[in-house]
């Protein structure tokens, strides 16, 4: 998905609060989703939930990277990731354990997102897709990255009480 369409998820909702609520949220498909659920997807040749939670906790990893090396390094260049190869190993990882990752590393960068000045919510870095992108855009498309897969698990979810 395009970046602007990720950005256009969160419309006018505050980025920090979508943030705040995702594990949460996420905790609420753990308790509903059975073993096969996990196996089931939100549409044809589109990844499982298993695979969506996976997606979400590394997500985490690499967003806390990107961020921290946009406010501490001048002219920051953000390395790509081929989020395909790394989700070759998601079938064999357990859910429960993506959404406690995940759930961790948000509340610590939360936390984080407490101690940036005004200067630091400026502060750019180049994407080589996206060009220069703010630490303030920067959160904005994380939170809507967490709305877009919130909403691939609800199709799941939805398609699952018509089984």
């Amino acid at each position: 998905m395009a970046y602007k369409e990720i950005i256009d998820k969160l419309g006018d909702q505050d980025p920090i609060e979508v943030l705040t609520l995702t594990p949460s949220k996420l905790e609420l498909y753990l308790a509903s989703f059975s073993d096969s659920d996990y196996e089931r997807s939100y549409a044809l040749k589109k990844w499982s939930a298993r695979q969506v939670l996976a997606h979400l906790a590394d997500a985490e990893v690499i967003f806390s990277y990107r961020l921290r090396q946009t406010i501490h390094q001048k002219k920051h260049h953000v390395q790509l990731v081929d989020q395909i190869a790394w989700a070759r190993d998601y079938k064999r990882l357990e859910p429960s354990l993506a959404v406690d990752s995940l759930r961790a590393l948000r509340m610590w960068n939360l936390a984080f997102f407490t101690t940036l000045t005004l200067e630091d919510w400026l502060k750019e870095s180049l994407h080589p897709e996206h060009g220069i992108i703010s630490v303030d855009a920067f959160i904005k498309y994380w939170a809507g990255h967490d709305l877009n897969h919130l909403s691939q698990l609800d199709i799941i979810a939805q398609t699952k009480s018509l089984n």
